[in-house]
C-alpha cells in the first residue's frame, strides 16, 4: 500500500484498531460530501487500487469533480469481485484453458494465466423440462438405471399407496394403459406410477425433481467435469456446484458481503457479473451490474474496465404501496417512468421517505430490473432498513457492529434524516399511485394496467400488426374453437391462457411476491376453483429457499393442486426451454389462427421466445399469473368478472381470494426470512453428491477432447502475434443481413433449444448426436462450432433481404437464398469480408458475449447502425468488430441502400473516438458514419483485435 498515492488515508477502524481502511471521506470533504453514494464506491475502489498505471491519481480527482466530469471523463474501475453463471461463464472460463495453451505455445509459464480477482462461477442456470407431474410429454431418453437410482432415494412411506393429483391423467391413460406403444414396452420404476415411453404419469412432486435433476446432471455432465477443472487449476476460482440454485440467488443470498474484508482491510462490497441480473445486489447497497464474458474476463485478469462517468439521477420515492399491489407492480410502475428518462448508460439512486417503505426484498427487485429500463445500475445505499435485514439473514452481531462503523466512518450509511447528494436529475413517483400492471404482449417495456386488461387486448387484435398488435379481422375476433383434450370438451379463443409459469428467478429474492401467490392458491383451492388441465403449468424457482418457505408455510401443497409443481431449480421458460404443448392444444390454435398466450413471471420476454404458435406473452407477478391461469383467459377484467364459480355455483372474483398484505407479511417475518438464508448456506456446505463424485484431472493444461461436442477450443489466439497489425480498411464488404430497428441479442445469439433443421443441428448430426441429445444454445457456449452456426438463427429474425421471419440471407453473388451460417461460410471461402447493416437499438436486450462473438466468426467486420444498446456496442469493441453509426437523421432507407451492394469503408491507421468515416458503394453512393468508439481505450482494444487478444498481449 505504501505504492498508493493516497496510502496516508488509511487509518484504523475507530471499534477495532486491527482493521484498517482508507478513509476516502477525507478526500476534500466538501466535494465528497455531494456524491452520490454510488459514486463514493467507485471513487473508493480508485483510490484502494491506485498503482500509477492501470489507475491513476487523476482519476480519483476526476471522480471526486464528478458533477463537472459526468458523460465527459472515462474512469478505470476494478470490482470486489466476479460473478460467472454458466451460460456466460463457460465461454470465459474456456477462453481461459485456451489463453493457457497460447502463452505455453509462445514459451511462457501458462500457471502464470490465473484470476486476479476472486470470481465465483454458478452452475444451475440450464434447467430444461424434462419431468412434470401433471403435463403429459415426452419421457427424456435416460438410462433406466440412473431414473431407478433417482427414484430410490425417496423414502417408500412417502410415495406408497398414493395417488396423485393430475388434472391430465384421462390424456395420459389410453397411452399409458395399453402397455406398449411403437413396440416400447411400459417401465415399471420403484415407488413411482408407471410410465410409458411417450407419457409421464403423475408422480411426487420430489420425485419429478430428483428424476430431472439425474437428467440435467447427465446431459451436462461434460461441463460440470470442465467446471471442476477450473475450481482446481485457476487460482482465485470458486465453483458453486449444480442443485443450489441460479447466479441471481446464490449472489445474493450466499456471496454479498456488503463489506469486505482482506487481511483485516476493509472495503465496500462491489461485483461485476455476467448476467444481466447481476443488478439485484443494488437493493443491498452493493454496487454492482453486468457485463460480458470479454469485460469480466479482463476485469478477472486485473485489468481495469473502463467507463464514462455516468450521471446518476436520483430518484425520489414517496408515500406506501397499495395493498394489492406487490413489488412486481412497482417494478413495472417504476420501470415506465424511468423509460421514458432516457437512462442509457446512467447510473440511478434512490433516495426519499418511501425507499423506508421498502423491503430489501423488494429493492432488490426493483434493481434487478434495472436492465428493462435502460439504466446501468438502479442503486439504494445502506441504511438502517438493511442492516436489519443482514441481522435477520445470519450476520453475526460483531461482524455487524464493524460494518456499521466502517459505513459510518466512510460515509457511505444512508440516515433518515440525511440530506440527498447532488444528483444529476431528480424523478419522483409516489408509491401510491402504482396500481398492478402486466407488460406484453410482445416487448417487456409495454405495460399494461391490469384494470386496462381486457380493453387492451382488444386493442392489439384490431390494430395493424407492429410491436403490440396482430391485426385480427373483426370477423375472425370471435373465433371460439372447441377442442377435446382427455376426456372432456373445452372451448379456445383469442386471449386463451395455454403456459402459465411462475419463474421465480426476479421474485424469489421477495419472499413476499411468492407467498402471496401460495395463499392466492389456497383460498382458490378453498373454494373450489381450479385450472383447466390443457393449460401448460410450471414452477420453476431460482433457488431450493422457495421451496423451503412454501412448503414450510403450508401453501406448496395448494400450488401442486393448480398445477403448479415445482419442476426444478434454475431458468426454464425465461430463457425458452419449454416442452411441446399438447397437440390438440396447437391443432386448434391453428386451425382458429387464434392469439393464444403465455403468462409468466419471469423478467424479460420477446414475441415467439417461447413457442411459434403462442402470439401473446405476458409479464405478470406470481400471483397474477396463476389468477391468470384459474380465469383461463387474459381477455378478462379481472375486477368485474369471476374467475370461476365454487361448488354451489357462486361466482368467486379475484377479490374474494387476493391475500392481504397483513396475512403476506406476518408469514415473511416470522418464518420466511431466517430459515431461507439458513437452508442455502447448509446446502452450500453439503453440496451434491453427484458432483463430489465427478473425478477431473489435477492438469495445468485443460486435456480437450476432440470428440467432445461441449468443450472446444476456440480459435481466437489461433493466429496471436505478440505485435498487432496495424488496422486496415474494409474492401468491397458484402451485406450479410441487413435488419430493422430493435434487433435484440436474443436474434443475434438465441439461448433456447436448438431446432433440428438449424446449421447447428445439422453439425450435432454429423457427430452422430440425436436429437435429444442436442442440448439449447446456452448449455453449448462452450462449442465455438455450435455457436457460429447459431448466430442469426432466431426464427422471428427479419431480414430485409428476405422481406419474411426467419433465420435466413440471401448470398448476394449468387442470389441464392440460404442459412446464415451457409451464406457467411460462402463469403469466408471467397475471402469477402462481410457487414450488418440495421436500424436503433441494436443489441438491445440481456447481455451476450457471443452475440459479439459469433458474427465475429461468421467473418463480420463492422455493423452499421442508427444507435446501439450500450453493451453490445461494447462487446462489438471487445471482439475487435467495429461498431459504426449512420449520422443523426439518416438510415439505409432514406440513404437508398438495398443492402446488395459492395461498400468499402476506410479504417485510418491513427483512428480516433467518434471520427467520421466516408463509406463508398459500387453503385456509386457515398455517405457518412462516425466510428462509434467511445474513447482511447477502446480504440487501443479494437487495433488489438479486441480484448482477448490484449489480455493475451501482456503476458508475451
Amino acid at each position: 500500500m505504501t505504492a498508493n498515492p493516497f496510502h496516508y488515508l488509511i487509518e484504523p477502524l475507530s471499534c477495532s484498531t486491527d482493521k484498517a481502511f482508507f478513509n476516502i471521506s477525507k478526500l476534500q470533504a466538501d466535494e465528497y460530501d455531494s456524491l452520490p453514494y454510488c459514486i463514493r464506491v467507485v471513487l473508493e475502489a480508485v483510490v484502494r487500487n491506485c498503482d500509477g498505471v492501470l489507475v491513476k491519481k487523476e482519476d480519483a480527482i476526476s471522480i471526486l469533480g464528478w458533477k463537472t466530469n459526468c458523460k465527459h471523463r472515462d474512469v478505470p474501475f476494478l470490482p470486489a469481485r466476479i460473478l460467472l453463471q454458466d451460460f456466460t461463464g463457460i465461454p470465459a472460463m474456456v477462453d481461459f484453458a485456451a489463453m493457457r495453451d497460447a502463452v505455453k505455445k509462445i514459451g511462457k509459464d501458462p500457471k502464470q494465466v490465473n484470476p486476479a480477482c476472486p470470481t465465483d462461477l454458478i452452475t444451475d442456470h440450464t434447467l430444461q423440462l424434462d419431468f412434470s407431474k401433471c403435463a403429459a410429454q415426452s419421457i427424456p431418453s435416460v438410462p433406466a438405471t440412473e431414473i431407478h437410482k433417482s427414484a430410490s432415494k425417496l423414502s417408500p412411506a412417502k410415495t406408497q399407496g398414493k395417488k396423485p393429483h393430475c388434472r391430465s391423467q384421462n390424456s395420459c391413460k389410453g397411452a399409458c394403459d395399453s402397455g406398449a406403444s411403437n413396440g416400447n414396452s411400459r417401465t415399471q420404476i420403484e415407488n413411482t406410477p408407471l410410465l410409458c415411453p411417450f407419457h409421464l404419469q403423475p408422480i411426487p412432486e420430489p420425485e419429478a425433481a430428483l428424476k430431472s435433476l439425474d437428467v440435467e446432471f447427465n446431459r451436462n455432465k461434460e461441463r460440470h467435469r470442465f467446471f471442476k477443472w477450473c475450481s482446481k487449476a485457476f487460482q482465485n476460482v470458486s465453483v458453486i456446484p449444480p442443485e443450489t440454485g441460479t447466479v441471481h440467488q446464490v449472489n445474493l443470498e450466499f456471496l454479498s458481503r456488503v463489506v469486505m474484508e482482506e487481511k483485516d482491510f476493509m472495503y465496500p462490497d462491489s461485483v461485476l457479473g455476467t448476467d444481466s441480473h447481476t443488478t439485484m445486489v443494488n437493493g443491498l447497497g452493493i454496487l454492482g451490474w453486468g457485463v460480458g464474458g470479454i469485460e469480466s474476463e479482463a476485469a478477472m485478469l486485473g485489468v481495469p474496465i473502463t467507463f464514462t462517468l455516468p450521471e446518476v439521477v436520483g430518484c425520489k420515492l414517496t408515500g406506501s404501496v397499495s395493498l394489492l399491489a406487490t413489488s412486481i407492480d412497482v417494478v413495472l410502475s417504476i420501470t415506465k417512468q424511468l423509460r421514458q428518462a432516457n437512462l442509457d448508460g446512467k447510473f440511478v439512486e434512490f433516495f426519499g421517505t418511501g425507499v423506508s417503505q421498502l423491503s430489501v426484498a423488494d429493492r432488490t427487485t426493483i434493481a434487478n430490473m434495472c436492465p428493462e429500463y435502460g439504466a446501468t445500475v438502479a442503486f439504494f445505499p445502506v441504511d438502517r432498513v438493511t442492516l436489519s435485514h443482514l441481522k435477520q439473514t445470519g450476520f453475526e452481531a460483531d461482524r455487524l457492529r464493524l460494518f456499521e462503523a466502517y459505513l459510518k466512518a466512510v460515509k457511505l450509511l444512508r440516515e433518515e434524516d440525511d440530506g440527498p447528494p447532488g444528483y444529476s436529475e431528480v424523478i419522483e413517483i409516489n408509491l401510491n399511485s402504482i396500481v398492478p400492471y402486466v407488460s406484453g404482449p410482445k416487448r417487456p417495456q409495454d405495460k399494461v394496467s391490469v384494470n386496462d386488461m381486457k380493453k387492451d387486448f382488444g386493442t392489439c387484435l384490431n390494430e395493424k400488426v407492429g410491436n403490440r398488435a396482430f391485426h385480427i379481422p373483426a370477423e375472425k375476433q370471435s373465433t371460439v374453437v372447441p377442442v377435446i383434450y382427455g376426456s372432456s370438451e373445452y372451448s379456445l379463443s383469442h386471449g386463451c391462457v395455454v403456459i402459465a409459469a411462475v419463474i421465480s428467478c426476479t421474485n424469489n429474492c421477495n419472499p413476499s411476491v411468492m407467498l402471496t401467490a401460495g395463499l392466492l392458491a389456497k383460498k382458490a383451492v378453498e373454494a373450489g376453483l381450479t385450472v383447466k388441465p390443457y393449460i401448460k403449468t410450471s414452477l420453476s424457482p431460482g433457488s431450493g429457499t422457495v421451496t423451503h418457505y412454501l412448503s414450510a408455510s403450508g401453501v406448496l401443497p395448494y400450488l401442486n393442486q393448480l398445477g403448479f409443481d415445482i419442476i426444478g431449480y434454475g431458468c426454464s421458460r425465461c430463457v425458452g426451454n419449454t416442452n411441446p404443448l399438447p397437440e390438440e392444444i396447437v391443432t386448434a390454435i391453428k386451425e382458429g389462427e387464434l392469439v393464444a398466450c403465455g403468462v409468466f413471471s419471469g423478467s424479460k420476454h420477446f414475441e415467439g421466445h417461447l413457442c411459434d404458435c403462442i402470439r401473446a406473452n405476458y409479464l405478470a407477478s406470481p400471483p397474477l399469473v396463476i389468477a391468470y391461469a384459474l380465469a383461463g383467459t387474459v381477455n378478462i377484467d379481472l375486477q368485474t368478472e369471476a374467475l370461476g364459480e365454487d361448488t354451489q355455483g357462486k361466482k368467486i372474483y379475484l377479490r374474494d381470494i387476493w391475500p392481504s398484505r397483513e396475512e403476506v407479511l406476518q408469514v415473511e417475518e416470522n418464518l420466511v426470512i431466517p430459515s431461507m438464508f439458513t437452508e442455502l448456506k447448509a446446502k452450500m456446505t453439503k453440496q451434491s453428491t453427484r458432483w463430489a463424485s465427478l473425478d477431473v484431472p489435477e492438469s495445468t493444461l485443460f486435456l480437450w477432447d476432440p470428440r467432445s461436442t461441449y468443450i472446444r477450443s476456440p480459435p481466437f489466439f489461433h493466429k496471436l502475434e505478440k505485435v498487432p497489425p496495424p488496422l486496415q480498411p474494409i474492401e468491397k464488404a458484402h451485406v450479410l443481413l441487413y435488419l430493422g430497428d430493435s434487433v435484440t441479442t436474443d436474434h443475434i445469439s438465441p439461448a433456447g433449444s436448438i431446432p433440428r433443421t438449424s446449421p447447428a443441428a445439422k453439425y450435432l448430426t454429423q457427430k452422430n448426436l440425436a436429437p435429444r441429445e442436442f442440448n439449447s444454445y446456452g448449455a453449448r457456449r462452450g462449442n465455438d462450432a455450435v455457436m457460429t452456426r447459431g448466430t442469426f438463427a432466431n426464427t422471428k429474425l427479419l431480414n430485409k433481404l428476405i422481406g419474411k421471419l426467419g433465420p435466413k440471407t440471401i448470398h448476394v453473388p449468387s442470389g441464392q437464398t440460404m442459412d446464415v451460417f451457409e451464406a457467411a461460410e460462402l463469403y469466408q471461402k471467397a475471402d469477402i469480408p462481410l457487414i450488418i447493416i440495421a436500424g436503433k437499438k441494436y443489441g438491445s436486450g440481456s447481455s451476450r458475449d457471443w452475440a459479439a462473438k459469433g458474427p465475429l466468426l461468421l467473418g463480420v467486420k463492422a455493423v452499421i447502425a442508427e444507435s446501439y444498446e450500450r453493451m453490445h456496442k461494447d462487446h462489438l469493441v471487445g471482439v475487435g468488430i467495429a461498431p459504426l453509426q449512420f449520422l443523426p437523421g439518416e438510415n439505409a432507407e432514406s440513404l437508398g441502400l438495398c443492402g446488395k451492394e459492395l461498400y468499402s469503408i476506410p479504417i485510418p491507421v491513427n483512428l480516433t473516438p467518434g471520427q467520421t468515416l466516408e463509406v463508398e458503394t459500387n453503385s456509386g453512393k457515398v455517405f457518412n458514419v462516425i466510428a462509434s468508439l467511445n474513447n482511447e481505450v477502446d480504440v487501443i482494444i479494437y487495433k488489438h483485435g479486441g480484448i482477448l487478444n490484449y489480455v493475451a498481449r501482456k503476458y508475451l
